[in-house]
């Protein structure tokens, strides 16, 4: 007869006896249906009591070994919840869009944690490392980060408001187009930092003191007073910071052919 359609269904098993398996497969013709069973033969009951000894002893063995690696992957996972990520890096450390307004965070090790738009207004990070930490677009509005170590941190577009930067190390931090009106940065050391011109003029107008991990004067990190160094910004604003190139010789000082040299 020639089948139009079919369908196979599952294969299932069904015991007929203690030595015999019967599976079945449905086919669905046109119009009619008919069942196929086939029985095979099972092997002697040694064989199989022998090959239930062995399923038997290698599941109890699996069980053993799945059970002690999950003992040893659950203590190392708490050792690196507990120490800020892998080999105490923090690398583990996620807190990208997290609320943690108004929170207390004191002394804590944050370093190459996460903290991406997350809300860390009117927060309490002193004294805290951040070393190496992305904070692109985060919200630090009158967060206070005194005394704490924020080296080669990525703060980008971050919003830092009168937040208190007292005593704090910025050292090689980028500030491109973050926001620090009002910031608090006495004693704070921003050596080599990348912070937009008009963000650094702005610092300038009063920032004071020396931090006291460096030893470096806050006004001489920003470059104040200092025309050549401060007239270099950022990348995020080139049109603002960068110097015209026909005033410079090859060594990067002013060209005296240029008669622009002295010119205020």
């Amino acid at each position: 007869m020639a089948l139009n359609s079919i369908s196979l269904l599952p294969i299932k098993s069904i015991n007929i006896s203690s030595s015999s398996t019967c599976y079945y497969k449905v086919f669905i013709p046109q119009k009619s249906s008919k069942i196929v069973c086939q029985v095979e033969k099972s092997n002697s009951n040694r064989e199989v009591k022998k090959w239930k000894a062995i399923v038997s002893t290698a599941l109890a063995a699996a069980v053993i070994t799945f059970s002690s690696n999950m003992t040893a992957m659950a203590d190392l996972n708490k050792f690196e919840a507990e120490t800020r990520g892998e080999f105490g890096i923090g690398s583990a450390a996620q807190f990208g869009s997290a609320d943690l307004k108004k929170t207390v965070h004191t002394n804590e090790n944050f370093r190459r944690a996460n903290f991406t738009s997350a809300d860390m207004r009117e927060s309490d990070f002193s004294g805290s490392t951040f070393n190496g930490a992305y904070l692109e677009k985060a919200v630090a509005y009158k967060a206070n980060f005194s005394g704490a170590d924020l080296s080669d941190t990525l703060m980008d577009r971050m919003v830092l408001n009168e937040a208190n930067l007292t005593n704090a190390v910025l050292v090689r931090s980028v500030l491109t187009r973050s926001d620090l009106g009002g910031a608090i940065v006495e004693g704070a050391d921003f050596s080599d930092a990348v912070i937009d011109l008009l963000q650094k003029q702005a610092l300038c107008k009063y920032a004071s003191g020396t931090n006291p991990v460096t030893g470096v004067s806050t006004r001489k990190s920003l470059g104040c007073g200092n025309s050549r160094r401060n007239a270099y910004g950022s990348p995020s604003s080139p049109l603002l910071s960068a110097p015209p190139q026909q005033l410079l010789d090859r060594d990067g000082f002013c060209d005296p052919a240029t008669g622009l040299c002295e010119a205020s």
